[in-house]
């Protein structure tokens, strides 16, 4: 895929580039090769063509995070890898709304969605990225929606925006660096993490975006730590500091059928006890909130293991907070006994899944040599310290 240079967008900018991105959409998912071509034979130039057919790719892929804003808005790859979902920002700035904020320094703002989201609650964003091309592609998108009004944005070094002018500041720290990929130490975060943990010092009304994987111990004294995940997917860890601040730990859980939230102090002990006949998985969410202990109060259960994060419960209760599995067989682990119970049954598929177990999903599969025509469960875990295998089915 072609790469978007900032004098690329400035031609996608122009009406001829926006014949351009209009004759790439009508194009659809047609090949590569014969999409260029069409293009071409409208008299599109073939750079312009080339930038056209890349936007509308990346526009195509951004659509189940963007929803319909996905069809006027600029993408570079990396920078949509990145960019928060329309939900998730959509939330944030509701919350930076109903605290108060009316101005927001966005320090980071990658391709602008959280200042898209900010400027469409009321609140005017002086939006910042140290990369020239990032910065341009944020304010074309802020344009494209009709938000230049609310949404400046300027190329700058975010730690030398004057923060203290704004009502509240959200920071969305780099987590890649040229030629290293996805780095995880926050003393490599990009403006770095001394500056950004001093935010709340400077501005009471501070939101961080962080990796997922973010140790609490880094949490700001008195502020809430939110994990939120979509269907399923852990996409962020979010810092809530001063006002904004609610409850210690939260687990956001954005579904098809709703917003559900489990909040908690994040330091609770789960009773433990023996398996009983339903497991529950947690969404994400809860395990890396640590919840998990909340959670399992929600549903009158108990840990197997006081260090993995399964519950168990004797009676099967309804929960939108995991996945709840029926446990058939609870055993040792032993291959050549698993091998051989499982095929006894007939059993060829398998859904394996672990905690606490370093055996590989993939090389277990291959060990068991399965055949047959039923299905199971797997779960590889610790019950007492002890490696067990626990054969499920879905409940």
């Amino acid at each position: 895929m072609p790469v978007v240079t900032p004098e690329l967008l400035s031609r996608l900018l122009t009406p001829a580039g926006a014949e351009a991105l209009a004759v790439a959409a009508e194009l659809g998912d047609a090949e590569p090769l014969a999409a260029a071509s069409a293009v071409r034979a409208r008299g599109i130039g073939a750079e312009l063509a080339a930038a056209a057919l890349t936007q509308a790719s990346l526009r195509g892929r951004a659509a189940m995070k963007f929803g319909p804003d996905a069809t006027r808005m600029f993408f570079t790859r990396p920078g949509l890898e990145q960019a928060t979902r329309a939900e998730v920002a959509a939330r944030r700035a509701a919350r930076l709304a109903a605290a108060g904020a009316r101005s927001m320094a966005d320090l980071g703002c990658g391709l602008g969605t959280d200042a898209i989201a900010a400027a469409r609650e009321g609140i005017r964003v002086h939006a910042v990225d140290a990369d020239p091309l990032t910065a341009a592609v944020a304010a074309a998108n802020a344009e494209a929606l009709g938000l230049a009004g609310l949404i400046t944005v300027e190329c700058a070094d975010a730690t030398t925006v004057e923060v203290e002018k704004y009502d509240a500041v959200f920071a969305d720290p780099a987590r890649r660096q040229a030629g290293r990929g996805r780095v995880f130490d926050p003393k490599s975060y990009s403006p770095p993490w001394d500056f950004v943990a001093a935010l709340p010092d400077r501005v009471p009304l501070t939101a961080l975006k962080l990796a997922p994987g973010i140790d609490h111990a880094l949490l700001p004294p008195g502020a809430e730590g939110e994990w939120v995940s979509v269907g399923g997917d852990l996409v962020e860890a979010a810092f809530w500091c001063g006002p904004l601040a609610r409850d210690p730990r939260r687990a956001t859980l954005i579904t098809p059928g709703g917003v559900r939230e489990l909040t908690g102090s994040g330091v609770a002990a789960a009773p433990v006890g023996p398996v009983g006949a339903y497991l529950y998985d947690p969404d994400p969410a809860v395990v890396r909130s640590h919840l998990v202990a909340e959670f399992a109060a929600t549903v009158g259960g108990r840990l197997g293991d006081p260090e993995i994060a399964y519950v168990y419960t004797d009676d099967p209760v309804d929960t939108p907070f995991a996945r709840r599995l029926g446990v058939t067989d609870v055993l040792p682990f032993s291959l050549k006994k698993l091998r051989a119970l499982l095929r006894e049954r007939g059993i060829g598929r398998l859904e394996i899944r672990k905690r606490g177990s370093a055996l590989v999903p993939d090389q277990l599969r291959k060990d068991l040599r399965l055949a047959g025509p039923n299905g199971a469960g797997l779960v590889l875990t610790r019950i007492d310290g002890a490696p067990v295998v626990l054969i499920t089915t879905t409940a």
